[in-house]
């Protein structure tokens, strides 16, 4: 009796995991589905989706004559600007959600094209950036997207809600101003180079891996290889390498940091960036949204790319990677907070 109801447990864990593994399919499948279906600039003006939300929860708290009274009152608003002819500077609202291989890239390029065949100085960008960094250079063709905006003399605010490190503070540190949440992540100014290494599982199982080059430094630490000191020494040499750029490029658009206290590969919370420099002013993108409606028009613009099945696939999987890894930022920030 014993031995068969752990057979049949033994029957119902491996149902239960091939139920699991095809909802997990089903569902990144149908997510993938989704963020396909539509290419191209889409455009939303952010004042009136605004005024849209707010007309809802008044007409539903309001009485029928305080209703009256503030339609009156916007007819009247809205015949004194139509006689006025006034246009009202524009702020283009754009969002960069980073990934390890910066892959928003191909929908910013053409953000950036479209928004800089329209704005004139009076205008402005906001960045609304949320980016834990990654492969180098595609972060560093995704900040020199941002540039594109600071070279064709266009103000470039950006807004970090969550976090902005590594790569993600590369493409922020390129804005005429950076605004952060209180306790948004920013810095991580350094290089990182994890390799595993499997040669000795595979002398256990008498494998042997051959590699051949031409040209001494092709290939230097490897994952199957046997990796030797000299090996070590000339990818930590070409870290620093990349190390020195990632300053040179912050130090050329923030002058005034003290890269010696803040280029070491740590990252501070949105108060102590402010006060490292790091940051330009305390604020949500919520907020900063709030005051420039009173005075500007807002244009959300955002480039949908229409990817191929298999791709949107590999995105999410690489989305869910990403997740995993931001744990470490959950992880190292729970381990700060007092118990």
């Amino acid at each position: 009796m014993i031995e068969f109801l752990a057979e049949y447990g033994l029957f119902l864990l491996k149902v239960i995991t091939v139920v699991v593994g095809i909802v997990i399919v089903i569902v990144v499948v149908a997510s993938a589905g989704r963020r396909g279906a539509h290419e191209g600039l889409q455009v939303e003006n952010l004042n009136e989706k605004q005024e849209s939300l707010a007309e809802s929860l008044r007409s539903a708290v309001s009485s029928k004559d305080e209703r009256k009274k503030a339609a009156r009152k916007k007819k009247k608003k809205d015949k004194a600007a139509a006689k006025e002819h006034v246009r009202r500077p524009r702020s283009f609202v754009i969002d960069f959600k980073g990934d390890l291989k910066a892959s928003a890239v191909g929908s910013l390029r053409e953000e950036v094209s479209a928004i800089l065949d329209v704005a004139t100085e009076d205008d402005e960008v906001i960045l609304r950036l949320e980016n834990h960094g990654g492969v180098v250079h595609e972060h560093g063709l995704a900040a020199s997207q941002l540039v594109r905006i600071r070279d064709h003399n266009i103000r470039l605010l950006v807004c970090i809600d969550k976090v902005a490190a590594s790569g993600g503070y590369l493409m922020a540190c390129v804005a005429t101003k950076i605004y952060a949440a209180p306790f948004a992540i920013l810095g991580s100014i350094g290089v990182l180079a994890q390799i595993p290494n499997f040669r000795r599982m595979l002398d256990s199982h008498g494998i042997e891996f051959e590699q051949i080059t031409a040209g001494k430094y092709k290939r230097t630490v490897t994952m199957f290889g046997e990796n030797t000191d000299e090996d070590r020494a000339k990818l930590k040499e070409e870290l620093e390498d990349v190390h020195t750029l990632f300053k040179e490029a912050v130090a050329k658009y923030r002058p005034d940091l003290n890269l010696e206290k803040i280029a070491t590969g740590e990252h501070w919370y949105g108060t102590r960036a402010l006060e490292l420099g790091l940051a330009d002013e305390l604020c949500t993108s919520d907020e900063l949204l709030s005051d420039r409606a009173a005075e500007r028009d807002l244009y959300s613009v955002c480039f949908k790319i229409k990817q191929p099945l298999q791709k949107r696939l590999l995105a999410n999987i690489d989305s869910a990677l990403e997740k995993v890894d931001a744990l470490g930022w959950r992880r190292n920030f729970e381990s700060r907070l007092p118990r």
